[in-house]
Formats: C-alpha cells, sequence, structure tokens
C-alpha cells in the first residue's frame, strides 16, 4: 500500500536562474506538484571540468523544495556525459550495428560498457549519493534516464571483448558454443570465443543464434551498469531506487528491475490508445509485487521534439489517466516536463509551466489531476490493488527472439498489445507478469508470442495447470531452443508431449486462403502458425479450408486438475477477433474466473481491496462514456450515496468508485 499518491514533475533547476525557481516553487505548489524529478542530464553542471566535482547547488535545490512541500527524486546523470568525457575519444563512444560512431550531443552517445565511463559514472554518482543521500527531501533515486532508448547493441571494441567472456561463461568451450548454434552451416564454425563476431554489417542475415544472443548480451550488460549504480546509492542513502524503463526500449525490464527496489515507466501513449497506456499499469504492476509503481513520465498534453509532435490529449483525458494508473497499483503519476525547454531538441514538448512562465494547455487538465488525487487518496492508501486471476505473460527476452525472426516485420509489443486488448475490452481483470513470476492465484495463464519457453518456465506452468489452471499457450510460442535454433525432436519440442498432441506442419498462414473453425466460428487464420495432430488432446479448432484441411490448429488436453490449450494459428479480421474473445471466454469460465464485468468497451473497472471491503474504480478512457453493471448495493464511496444493482453510467472521462462491503 502506499502511504500517499504523488504528483510530479521533471525538473531541471540547472537550466534556470534564480528568479525563475523561485516562480517554478510557487507555481508547482499552486498547481499541487508534490514531488519533482531532477539531476538526470546535469552532469556537465556538477562537474563542469573533469574531476572538479561539486553537487552544492543540487544539495540547495533539494533543501529549498522540501521547504516548500516538495520531494525530491535525484537521478544519476550518466545518459549524458561531458564534452570532456567524448572529445578526442570515440574509443569510449556508441557504435551502432552499421559501424557508425556517434559523436558528442544528444544522449545515450557513450558505451555504458567503456571502463572508463564505468569509472567515470561510478565516481560522480558516489559524489551525488554522499551530497545528498541523507537530506530529508530526497524519498528516492533514479539511475540514468530511460537506458537503451534511442540505441541498442552497442558494437565497440569493448563490446565485442566482453562480448566474447560472456559467450565463454556461458558456453564453457567453443565446441559447445558451435553444437548448439549449428555453426558447420555456412561455414560458420569457430575455432575460438574471439572469433565470433559482433552481428553488424553482412551481406545478408547473421546467425539466428548470433543475433539474439548479442541482443541477451547487451540486456544483461546494462542491466549490470544498473546493479553498479545501486550498489553505490545504498553505500550512503536508504531511499528506494528506480530506474524509468519502457517496453519499447532495448532491455530485459525483469532482469532490470530485479535489483531494483521499485519499478517506474515513462509513457505517451496518446488519448485514442488507452489500451497502450493500461497495459503499462497493468506489466509494471507486476515487476516489484511488493512496492507500488510510479509512472515516472507521461505528457500532460502532447510530447514532441524538434521532427515531429503527437495529438495532444482532450480536456478530461489526464484525470482519467491518473485516476486509472492510481487506481491499478500507481503511487505516482508525473510529468515530463514542468517547464518547457527554452533550448535543445524537445523544445516543442508538452509541459505544465510554459518557457516564459505561463499556464499551458494542459494547466487545466493538471488541476483536474490534483484535484482527483486529493479526493481519492485515503481510499487508495487504505486499500491495494486485487489480484488479477487472469495472467498474460511478458517477455523482453521473447521481444529478442521476434526482432531476429520477425516474419514480415512483425513488432512485439503491437501484437502483445493486440493481444492484451481483447481481454481488457471483455472487463477481465487481467495481470501481466514477467517470464519468472509465480503463478499463484491465477486461474486462466496465456502465453503468446514467445519463441523460446524455458524448462523453468514450463515446470510453473505444469504445476499452475495440475493444480487447476488453464494454461493457453501460442501463437508463436514454444518453437525456439534457447539457442533461436529450431528443436530437432518435435516442433514444440517436450511442449508436445505435455499438451498430447503431435505438431505436422508448421508454415505461415497469410496468403494461404485459409480458414479455421472454432467456438462456432469460422475465421482466416493468419501468422506463422503450427497445425496439429491431436494424440491424447481433442481438437477444438479445425481447419476448413486451405493447405491442410480437416487438421487442427487449436487442441484442447486435461492434465490433473487443469487443461493445456494449443493455439496454433492467429484467427484474423472482425470474424477471428469474435473467435479470440469466444475463446477466451470459454476458458474463464472454465477455469473459473470471477473478476470480471460487463463494462464497455472504452471504459475500465479497476478493482481494489481493503479489510472486507471491495472498491470498483469506473474510470471512461475513450471519452465516449460508458457502463457496467452493478450486482449487488453499493455506496459512492465519495458521496456515500446508495448505489442500486443494476447499470452504472459513466460520462465523458469521468470516474466512480463503487464501495462494497462483503458479509
Amino acid at each position: 500500500m502506499s502511504k500517499k499518491l504523488y504528483h510530479g514533475a521533471a525538473y531541471y533547476p540547472e537550466l534556470w536562474n534564480e528568479q525563475v525557481m523561485e516562480q517554478d516553487i510557487r507555481l508547482m505548489k499552486e498547481a499541487g506538484i508534490n514531488v519533482v524529478r531532477i539531476g538526470e542530464f546535469a552532469w556537465s553542471t556538477m562537474e563542469p571540468e573533469e574531476g572538479r566535482i561539486d553537487i552544492g547547488f543540487f544539495a540547495k535545490v533539494i533543501n529549498r523544495l522540501y521547504e516548500n512541500g516538495i520531494e525530491t527524486v535525484m537521478c544519476t546523470p550518466t545518459p549524458t556525459p561531458p564534452i570532456w568525457f567524448t572529445h578526442g575519444h570515440p574509443e569510449r563512444m556508441y557504435v551502432d550495428e552499421h559501424l557508425q560512431t556517434m559523436g558528442h550531443g544528444s544522449r545515450q552517445h557513450p558505451c555504458t560498457n567503456n571502463p572508463y565511463f564505468r569509472e567515470k559514472a561510478a565516481i560522480i554518482t558516489e559524489h551525488i549519493a554522499k551530497a545528498v543521500g541523507r537530506l530529508p527531501g530526497v524519498i528516492g533515486w533514479q539511475i540514468d534516464n530511460e537506458f537503451k532508448a534511442h540505441v541498442a547493441e552497442c558494437m565497440c571494441g569493448t563490446c565485442k571483448r566482453l562480448w566474447h567472456e560472456w559467450l565463454e561463461r556461458r558456453y564453457g568451450t567453443v565446441e559447445k558454443l558451435n553444437d548448439a548454434w549449428g555453426t558447420q552451416i555456412w561455414s560458420e564454425y569457430y575455432l575460438r570465443f574471439e572469433q565470433v563476431p559482433q552481428p553488424g554489417p553482412a551481406p545478408f542475415l547473421h546467425n539466428s543464434s548470433l543475433r539474439t544472443m548479442y541482443q541477451l548480451f547487451s540486456m544483461e550488460k546494462i542491466a549490470e551498469f544498473s546493479d553498479e549504480q545501486a550498489a553505490i546509492i545504498r553505500k550512503y542513502s536508504d531511499a528506494p531506487i528506480t530506474h524509468n524503463s519502457s517496453v519499447a526500449f532495448h532491455v530485459d525490464n525483469e532482469r532490470l528491475f530485479q535489483n531494483l527496489d521499485f519499478a517506474s515507466f515513462d509513457t505517451y501513449a496518446v488519448s485514442d490508445n488507452s489500451p497502450g497506456y493500461l497495459i503499462n499499469c497493468d506489466l509494471w504492476r507486476n515487476f516489484k509485487k511488493d512496492r507500488p509503481f510510479w509512472i515516472m513520465e507521461t505528457s500532460p498534453s502532447h510530447s514532441a521534439s524538434l521532427e515531429s509532435y503527437a495529438k495532444p490529449h482532450p480536456n478530461g483525458y489526464l484525470r482519467a489517466e491518473a485516476v486509472a494508473a492510481y487506481a491499478l497499483g500507481a503511487e505516482a503519476f508525473c510529468y515530463w516536463l514542468w517547464r518547457q525547454q527554452r533550448a535543445g531538441c524537445e523544445q516543442p514538448h508538452g509541459s505544465v509551466i510554459s518557457a516564459w512562465g505561463k499556464p499551458t494547455v494542459g494547466y487545466a487538465n493538471v488541476l483536474e489531476v490534483e484535484q482527483a488525487r486529493k479526493e481519492i487518496e485515503p481510499i487508495i492508501v487504505r486499500s491495494e490493488a486485487a489480484q488479477a486471476e487472469v495472467a498474460v505473460t511478458y517477455s523482453d527476452r521473447a521481444k529478442a527472439f521476434l526482432k531476429t525472426e520477425p516474419h514480415k516485420k512483425l513488432n512485439h509489443r503491437a501484437l502483445v498489445t493486440a493481444f492484451y486488448e481483447r481481454i481488457l475490452h471483455m472487463g477481465i481483470h487481467r495481470d501481466l507478469v514477467p517470464e519468472g513470476a509465480e503463478l499463484d492465484g491465477y486461474k486462466l495463464l496465456f502465453t503468446p508470442f514467445i519463441h523460446y519457453i524455458s524448462g523453468d518456465y514450463r515446470d510453473r506452468a505444469l504445476k499452475f495447470v495440475e493444480n487447476g489452471g488453464v494454461w493457453v499457450i501460442g501463437p508463436l510460442s514454444g518453437g525456439r531452443t534457447e539457442h533461436h535454433t529450431i528443436h530437432t525432436d518435435a516442433a514444440l519440442g517436450e511442449l508436445e508431449r505435455f499438451a498430447g498432441v503431435e505438431t505436422l506442419y508448421t508454415y505461415p498462414m497469410d496468403g494461404t486462403d485459409t480458414i479455421g473453425r472454432a467456438f462456432g466460428v469460422s475465421a482466416p487464420l493468419s501468422l506463422w502458425s503450427c497445425i496439429f495432430e491431436p494424440k491424447e488432446a481433442k481438437a477444438i479448432g479445425v481447419m476448413e479450408q486451405g493447405l491442410a484441411p480437416g487438421k487442427a490448429f487449436i487442441t484442447e488436453h486435461s492434465r490433473g486438475q487443469g487443461k493445456i490449450v494449443m493455439l496454433g494459428s492467429m484467427p484474423a479480421g472482425d470474424e477471428g477477433d469474435e473467435m479470440l474473445r469466444k475463446l477466451i471466454d470459454h476458458y474463464a469460465r472454465e477455469a473459473g474466473v470471477k473478476l470480471r464485468t460487463d463494462v464497455t468497451k472504452g471504459t475500465v473497472v479497476a478493482p481494489r481491496i481493503a479489510d472486507g471491503r471491495r472498491y470498483w474504480f469506473v474510470v471512461n478512457m475513450d471519452g465516449a462514456g460508458g457502463s457496467v453493471t452493478i450486482l449487488q448495493e453499493g455506496v459512492d464511496a465519495l458521496t456515500g450515496q446508495s448505489i442500486k444493482p443494476g447499470k452504472l453510467e459513466i460520462g465523458k472521462y469521468e470516474y466512480r468508485i463503487v464501495e462494497f462491503v462483503d458479509s
């Protein structure tokens, strides 16, 4: 549970004079901003010349903010090393897949694996932690900023050496690597680890194992850097530590947050993509289940850079975003940024206050968020977000596999979001869980778009099934080994034995006029697909036409007290959408899922629980209004008025809180 709700913004005091700072603090208090994030791009202010470090300015800012009731999340400034670090030292810089070396400017230009970068990053972080770590105004830390947002895997000489060391630790001998990767193909066989290349420029495509393993190596290394930074901070501060991440970045978020204290993310989903916003809440809630998550960045109106801009939010939407986030488990809702930047590449970006100190188009909506925060805070702090009964496994490692093997440019985030959106719009409360999550408390588990299903994950899922759960696997799941090669014992390896099927064929359905029928619906089938011959399983979905008519694309197999369901192909179009909804509904009913409502599309119900009381936070996200059926008498938790069973209407971007007392 949260002790309070935070309403915050990113602030850059190093860019402004004393008079502006005085005005900013006054305006923050008027707008209800009770936390700011500072420091993540201020390395040159802290250390203008190598070795000359002074954090005094930021300590004074933190104390001054605290005196005015505003707390601080302090950041390490490592995404933007100063010119003294970069000038004349290309060996310290990031090198992209085309072997272009980055120059000074923008951000994320250094290689974070470079030993001199690590040394200097450790020194500046230790100075900051010593200077401000015990200040009462510092309530949290953010390491760096948006790891791997603009860059992916570095191809510099340092990374090449570390890559070879990583491979040797992973495989032990080069012979084992050769065997695992199948390097006799195209004469790729290696005699020593130092001969294994990075996946840079090549006439055609690299070996799948090489490309995927290099991504996993890069993800591990950025997490190690985060771990190093956190260890330094903990020597001088007890405040919890996070990083502001995203599913769009080239990181393994599960690994990244493993050694951090709480999870936070940045999101700039526009108002007509509320599923793209809500999916983050349902995922980040589960990275650190013992602490609430933070939305560290979202725009009060619109995102923008010198090159582009997004559609501004309609009035009322920001408040709906904030209430939904708090109800789904957020402790903080924060903006990028407080005062519009007068220089740099993000001058047009939405802010709370303009560069000239006046309210922006989003300011009135920020005031609405603050009013809502005060209104819902007493309920939020005495309750907690209910665990869902339905889980969808999310994996950034699966994202790496799909980046290597994208099948006509499939996008992992888009695939997962579209799958999630169906569950969301059906009114089913849901969790997105990382691969390593425990499955206790769930009744229905979906595992879509995960090429490699590890033995550990499989064993936990099988235990879940044996205890009565329903496990739906696919599409595009289980067809690759951990080395990104094809199984040689069966198309889906050992999974087929547990699922009671034999995979007859795997091939792309698109363009083959394939029609499948299941749950009383006929629909086109798409994506790379698996066609099954049921052994102990039974056919639930059968192909009516195409290359393998009469064969199964959905099967069901009872195991223990539960079931394993194989979804071998992706139903497409409106009919496919209906088929998937019927599949989800059918197995939700079979699994005994109760935590669901008939809420209309575009409106979300976030259930919370506390001491024999249940709360439904009902929030309209699409601006069209909606409704949900109340099954028992409740009370409006904000007005105290009785709410009778029946349809509860919700207006445009409106929110209601219904309280139920359990008998």
